[in-house]
């Protein structure tokens, strides 16, 4: 859990707090759900839909369920504090799509997968972990399992997904905050980065 805690320590460096009650709204659970139906439909067409047709496809669930102001303000760190208003806007942007591009382009196909939730536990700083994963039956073989953990918060009355973790543990904002932070703190830092996402994006929804 070493990931959570570090972008928990970035939420709280950046000023976020939150409170954990979903009483008479709608349940991070759900959201996850909706989520994973949207994204199970997509791939049971894919074959017969481009890239890009995948992405126009996913590009309003992940806007419903993703926070993604926030995941590129945490994968950031403290430089995004140094960084004015345009180049904020346009590298949030650049993550969105080339985060969006990056599930139309990994989800191209199906093979008998499903999607289980297991339970929602709550997490540091008022957040809600949703414990979920994607079973693959393999032929003669067990099922390969990925556990996937969705850390959500509440905005209003709507919560949303500002980090997965992998089998638990591998955060993904930890990760990108790794791989962004060398770019960040170079000249033009934040528009050098917005570049190199939105060219990944481009190249990710072309195959």
């Amino acid at each position: 859990m070493i990931g959570l805690l570090r972008v928990c320590i970035l939420f709280v460096s950046l000023g976020y707090s939150s409170t954990g009650s979903y009483a008479n709204e709608f349940p991070p659970s759900k959201v996850i759900g909706e989520f994973h139906e949207t994204l199970l439909q997509v791939m049971k067409k894919a074959k017969s839909l481009s890239a890009k047709e995948r992405y126009e496809k996913l590009e309003p669930a992940l806007d419903r369920a993703f926070e993604f102001g926030i995941m590129i303000r945490l994968a950031s760190g403290r430089t995004w504090n140094k960084t004015n208003k345009l180049d904020k806007d346009n590298l949030t942007q650049a993550f969105r799509r080339m985060s969006i591009a990056t599930y139309a382009y990994r989800f191209k196909g199906y093979s008998g997968q499903r999607f289980e939730t297991i339970r929602t536990d709550p997490g540091p700083r008022g957040t809600q972990i949703v414990l979920t994963q994607i079973i693959s039956p393999q032929e003669n073989k067990t099922d390969k399992i990925i556990k996937l953990a969705y850390v959500t918060k509440k905005f209003g009355s709507t919560w949303k997904i500002i980090d997965i973790l992998l089998n638990g543990s591998i955060s993904e904002i930890s990760v990108r905050y790794s791989e962004y932070r060398a770019i960040l703190k170079g000249t033009r830092g934040a528009s050098n980065l917005a570049s190199i996402l939105n060219k990944k994006a481009d190249a990710l929804i072309s195959n």
